[in-house]
């Protein structure tokens, strides 16, 4: 790994974080960012084969936080478990029209693990000083995107594990058509992707270590 890499020191262990914590504080290194995707604990072939091909698009793109990159970029998103563990919020892009997990685009912040935490707050309405989230990422997805009006393009996309607080209601922003708690059992009636169902196998069973 180059040294533009840096470190993932001190991103492996667990450690939970919540709103105003100064290591959510926003970045703009691509060095940072690669950290966090080199810190992915990748336990199977797909996974490694992924934070390969992450950390080789970093190195050949220097603009690779930006959405202004064509040929793709870095963004994080969330599976958010309820206080119980038993659900994940899923919602229903307006644009995609497919159920996803919260996320977006990292606009320039190498701080991926903020990152996450900032969309996940803003598309679910959940109190940001009340979500959980944990500092590692615990997915990795690469996919072509191709919304109305944009070229085609992939979205590098590092995932993390948030807890929400007990009662809380949801509320979309415009980004979302609709929002909804959903068992791991009813996921594929939603038709969510592989990627979705594969995220929820892995976040549910990391939060019954983390939250027991």
């Amino acid at each position: 790994m180059s040294r533009r890499m840096g470190s993932a020191r001190g991103l492996s262990s667990p450690l939970l974080l919540r709103a105003g914590d100064p290591r959510l504080a926003p970045s703009p290194s691509l060095a940072r960012a690669a950290a966090f995707v080199a810190a992915l604990r990748a336990d199977t072939p797909a996974l490694r084969a992924a934070r390969w091909r992450t950390l080789e698009f970093i190195e050949r793109h220097a603009d690779a936080l930006h959405r202004t990159c064509p040929q793709g970029h870095l963004t994080a998103s969330a599976l958010v478990v309820d206080h119980a563990r038993a659900r994940a919020l899923l919602l229903r892009h307006r644009k995609l029209q497919r159920w996803l997990q919260p996320g977006g685009h990292a606009d320039g912040d190498g701080n991926l693990v903020a990152v996450a935490l900032r969309e996940a707050t803003e598309e679910s309405g959940l109190p940001e000083g009340a979500l959980e989230i944990e500092a590692s990422p615990i997915d990795l997805d690469i996919h072509e995107v191709a919304p109305p009006g944009e070229a085609p393009h992939l979205h590098l996309d590092l995932r993390f594990l948030i807890r929400a607080p007990a009662g809380a209601a949801l509320r979309g922003n415009h980004e979302s058509e609709a929002l909804r708690w959903c068992a791991p059992e009813e996921l594929a009636a939603l038709d969510a992707d592989a990627s979705t169902q594969r995220l929820a196998a892995r976040g549910f069973a990391i939060a019954a270590r983390l939250w027991p």
